[in-house]
């Protein structure tokens, strides 16, 4: 788990001109921990025998720290990258499209509106991306300066648009393309690769897309959570999009357009790159049927289980105390998705009913300071100080054996390594129902239903429920004992990185023997 983690100095700088695998990295390692992170530092390590390079895409350096992992020596390649940083756009001139060019990008967003399943849709696609490489015809310039342009985005506005303001529509159509261009550049110096291993959709799985049709070599697509309903969970909640309607024109059961526009942003970049990807991947069936239901192609859909190193956590089992720690520990980012309100809400109630029960928060604080802030003053003002400790940065081998129970209270997972170390260590769960929870906890059916319960399930947002259920494992030593080995037959039997590596190993094989 990424959370234990400490950063490093150690310098980014490291380029090669071919690898095995090239991975597509938005916002994850080596430079934001989490469980995402954590898995791709592992899936590195995990095949030495490769030689592995990674692009990062992030938003804006200053929104990033130092790296939060050591880089492993079999990655040979890091390119650091941001979409949205302050560099200057290209000097304001003159210039006159090329004939068609724009009718090309028009027919193009019609498609996307309109009929974005047509087959012909992400052939279109591609072809402009290779228009807006250096050379091409629809460079940046073109796109920010020319009288075609303009008058482009002026018919689109009277079109499509719902908000009264032409000049937030304008900078938002901007801002939403841009991030193109800078991947033709990124994808100019990338590499080739054997295989292009993106972690998600989004921008990485986009220059996924432009990597295997620039190269014509595999595209791999692996999802932890599924990108697409985590942006709009952020986007649902952003303060930055405008809303100009009047009092009169604002409908507060309807989404505003910019809000609805960056939405289908992602719903057409997640479209894009599934039907371009040789391989997609979820963790778990429920995610592989959402990946369905937005556009991927059934044949080339496949579960692949997060796994842990078991053997690293076992040796814990023996360091507790003969009586249950009466400690819950939730070990995650202190970052609103996390809902950590819930768990210090949780534990005013845990408090009540055991008095000598704590709360600790295990995880960095830096990503979302202001959240931070929030959640400190919540424990003051709820007179848990003392009660409730934050940690930051701890090493799960020394932190697991001093408690009770691993706590989730998060509002979106997929499939939580966090609750599979602490099940290695033989310490149950309580989670929210999200992603894969009810499944690591309860078992899919046959065999591994039959194991048992490890924890317990509740549902999202519901403080009184979350503290029930840890109140009802740690205060019935039997019940706790039972959940603590279901657990740890559960993460041995189907969650081993021994069985996650060999899966990978398969669908590595497969396409490096991959023909264009």
């Amino acid at each position: 788990m990424t959370t234990t983690s400490s950063p490093t100095s150690e310098p980014a700088a490291r380029r090669a001109t071919e690898v095995d695998v090239l991975l597509l990295l938005e916002g994850t390692f080596p430079y934001v921990a989490g469980g995402v992170s954590s898995w791709v530092n592992q899936i590195i390590r995990g095949f030495p025998e490769l030689r592995f390079g990674a692009i990062f895409l992030g938003s804006r350096p200053e929104d990033y720290g130092p790296m939060r992992y050591p880089l492993p020596d079999n990655l040979v390649h890091l390119d650091v990258s941001y979409l949205y940083d302050a560099r200057e756009a290209p000097p304001v001139m003159p210039v006159q499209a090329q004939p068609g060019v724009m009718l090309e990008v028009e027919q193009m967003h019609e498609q996307l509106y309109s009929d974005i399943r047509r087959p012909g849709c992400l052939r279109h696609f591609s072809h402009l991306l290779d228009e807006a490489a250096p050379g091409g015809r629809l460079s940046h310039e073109v796109f920010l300066y020319s009288r075609e342009s303009w008058d482009y985005i002026k018919k689109s506005y009277r079109q499509r648009s719902s908000d009264p303001s032409f000049v937030d529509y304008f900078w938002t159509i901007r801002n939403i393309h841009t991030p193109f261009w800078r991947m033709r550049e990124v994808a100019e110096r990338a590499p080739k690769a054997r295989i292009y291993h993106a972690i998600s959709t989004g921008y990485a799985g986009i220059l996924g897309l432009l990597l295997k049709h620039r190269h014509q070599r595999p595209f791999m697509l692996s999802e932890h959570g599924i990108y697409v309903k985590e942006r709009k969970i952020d986007l649902y909640q952003a303060q930055w999009l405008k809303d100009n309607r009047s009092v009169f024109e604002h409908d507060p059961s309807r989404l505003s357009y910019f809000r609805q526009l960056w939405i289908r942003f992602f719903e057409h970049l997640g479209y894009l790159t599934y039907q371009s990807a040789d391989d997609i991947v979820a963790l778990y069936e429920a995610n592989r049927q959402r990946q369905l239901v937005d556009g991927a192609p059934e044949e080339r859909t496949c579960n692949v289980p997060n796994g842990i190193d078991v053997a690293r956590f076992a040796p814990l089992r023996t360091q507790r105390p003969v009586a249950v720690p009466p400690v819950l520990c939730l070990i995650g980012r202190v970052v609103p998705i996390k809902d950590i309100k819930t768990f210090i809400r949780a534990m005013r109630g845990v408090v009540n009913r055991m008095p000598e029960a704590e709360g600790w928060i295990a995880g960095p604080e830096d990503e979302s300071p202001e959240y931070a802030r929030e959640c400190h003053d919540l424990v003051a003002q709820l007179g848990l100080k003392g009660k409730v400790r934050f940690l930051g940065f701890q090493k799960l081998t020394e932190l697991l054996p001093k408690v009770g129970l691993v706590v989730l209270s998060s509002i979106s997972e997929a499939l939580p390594l966090v609750i599979l170390e602490g099940y290695a260590a033989g310490v149950p769960t309580v989670s929210t129902d999200v992603g894969s929870c009810q499944q690591l906890v309860y078992g899919l059916p046959g065999a591994d239903e039959a194991i048992g319960a490890s924890g317990r399930v509740v549902r999202i947002a519901d403080p009184e429920a979350l503290a029930d259920a840890c109140v009802e494992l740690l205060s019935d030593h039997a019940l706790w004992q039972r959940t603590s080995e279901a657990a740890i037959r559960r993460v041995e039997a189907y969650y081993s990185q021994d069985i996650m590596f060999g899966r990978y190993r398969e669908l590595y094989e497969k396409n490096f023997q991959w023909q264009a």
